[in-house]
């Protein structure tokens, strides 16, 4: 699965973010790296999943970005990072963006091994979205980790609700991105071009490991009667935020391979829901 180092080769190049356009490698008042997360998760989605593959083929399927669904039951409506969807009609557009343009639009740093793999997939292009089949919501904590626990899990949580709520047959998908850099250099504390650095220090791996217990909490389903994410996982970087590279976490307090918030794992298990829920349409 490349995702996860898809997600982290894109955040190592500085881009502009937030209101000032500062280039920094992740701002908390912009969504890219929300958007870069999904759309690695979308391009591990159709390598696993030959019908998904058929289904793009066939045009029977489409994605939509920034996609607002609606709680059937409560009226609740939140806006999901990337869904997979039938087409409620006709393009919108002449020229409707495709996977690949998307990842140009983001930003998205592939090596040769994958572009030549994002080339060798069928054309996944945006289009209007009708039935959702799969929706992707992606969430990061970079500093404060500890007060960002209750908001991460509120907002997780309500994103499940949402998606259940408008169908019970769509796949909840969750992406976690946690920080276990030691530093953090936060653009919201150092918003003056000359002022001296301000550089957060976090106590690792603990800071890290009590999001990653909180995640752990997030319900999951195993059917449409249940409530909860199908897929959710859990990735851990270094982020300094500095200019320095970015880099995957592999050891403590990363899910190891076998575990359900592992990135591969769920990968796996959300392409095999897919092939079984979806075979006939």
């Amino acid at each position: 699965m490349d995702g996860p180092t898809i997600l982290v080769a894109s955040l190592s190049v500085p881009q502009p973010r937030g209101r000032s356009k500062a280039r920094w490698q992740y701002h908390s008042r912009s969504d890219l790296h929300s958007k870069v997360a999904c759309w690695g998760v979308c391009f591990d989605l159709l390598r696993q999943s030959s019908l998904l593959r058929q289904h793009v083929q066939a045009g029977k399927v489409v994605f939509g970005v920034n996609h607002e669904m609606r709680d059937f039951s409560t009226n609740r409506k939140k806006n999901l990072d990337l869904v997979i969807a039938r087409p409620s009609g006709p393009h919108t557009t002449s020229s409707p963006r495709t996977l690949g343009e998307l990842a140009a639009e983001y930003d998205v740093v592939l090596d040769q091994v994958q572009q030549q793999t994002l080339q060798g997939l069928p054309v996944l292009q945006e289009g209007s979205v009708g039935a959702v089949l799969v929706a992707l919501e992606a969430k990061a904590t970079m500093t404060a980790h500890g007060k960002a626990r209750p908001r991460l899990y509120d907002e997780l949580n309500s994103s499940h609700l949402t998606v259940h709520g408008a169908s019970s047959q769509a796949l909840a998908v969750g992406f976690v991105m946690v920080n276990a850099s030691t530093t953090f250099v936060s653009p919201d504390l150092n918003k003056r071009p000359r002022q001296r650095k301000i550089i957060s220090s976090h106590t690792q791996p603990a800071a890290a490991a009590s999001i990653i217990e909180k995640v752990k909490e997030m319900p999951r389903r195993t059917g449409p009667r249940t409530s909860g994410f199908d897929g959710l996982a859990i990735v851990v970087v270094s982020l300094s935020n500095d200019g320095t590279p970015v880099t995957l976490v592999s050891g403590t307090p990363a899910p190891q391979p076998g575990d359900i918030f592992y990135y591969d794992n769920m990968v796996t298990r959300v392409a095999n829901e897919y092939d079984t829920t979806f075979a006939s349409i």
